[in-house]
């Protein structure tokens, strides 16, 4: 069992479909939540240090959700904090297409990988992040209990994930995963291909995590569900 209090306090935001897709079949960007969704993934983001998501997100994208709300943007410089969190691209493969949009956003970047770092030395990416983080049980796979505690070294104390679902999925097998912030929306996306919260090789129900609910909240045609870990330390809420 991970020892939590020496890792990011970690919080999974997603939007899905009334059948538990994030995307279509085709993979197409997921802009089906609402005006009330994007102000909701903006409050969350604003109250993280950090958010984390995968490079086959930032791929579907080109971009990051960043903090526009002047409001949000006023409370974090009160609390000490830069106007933006640092946005974390989690990258295996380093297939990242240097001219992506997300290059030219107001934004701290930066990039997670196994990669070593001489790897980087001839590539185009070297110098478009803010801080290169190597986690690396391999030339293959993160170390994720090691890029965690990197990621606290570095004052990140609460970590958002935006996905995709391989990332949590490994996360959650690391029992890296304290909260889930899933907004339901009212449309049927289908699709044995199709993307869901969670990929990986999944959990026999026997052995599943649990879940803790903590808010419902309607807002619309959507809800709001708010969980925790039941291993997990919860927050006052």
């Amino acid at each position: 069992m991970t020892d939590k209090t020496n890792k990011p306090h970690t919080t999974v935001i997603l939007a899905t479909s009334a059948d538990g897709k994030i995307a279509d079949f085709q993979k197409s960007p997921a802009r089906f939540g609402s005006a009330n969704d994007k102000k909701h993934l903006e409050k969350q983001i604003a109250s993280s240090d950090a958010v984390l998501f995968g490079a086959g997100t930032l791929r579907a994208y080109g971009t990051t959700m960043r903090i526009s709300s002047t409001q949000l943007i006023e409370e974090r410089e009160k609390l000490g904090k830069p106007p933006q969190p640092a946005q974390i691209v989690c990258s295996r493969s380093l297939d990242i297409n240097p001219n992506f949009p997300f290059f030219q956003q107001p934004i701290p970047r930066w990039l997670l990988t196994c990669k070593k770092q001489e790897n980087l030395q001839s590539n185009p990416l070297k110098n478009k992040f803010d801080k290169l983080l190597f986690a690396a049980k391999d030339e293959e796979e993160i170390d994720w209990d090691f890029a965690f505690q990197q990621l606290l070294d570095l004052g990140i104390k609460r970590l958002a994930i935006l996905g995709g679902g391989q990332i949590v999925s490994s996360l959650i097998t690391a029992d890296l995963i304290d909260e889930f912030w899933l907004t339901i929306c009212p449309l049927i996306l289908g699709g044995v291909g199709a993307p869901t919260p969670v990929e990986g090789t999944g959990f026999v129900a026997s052995m599943a995590p649990r879940l803790k609910l903590l808010e419902v909240e309607t807002i619309g045609q959507e809800v709001f569900l708010h969980y925790g870990l039941l291993d997990s330390k919860l927050p006052e809420i």
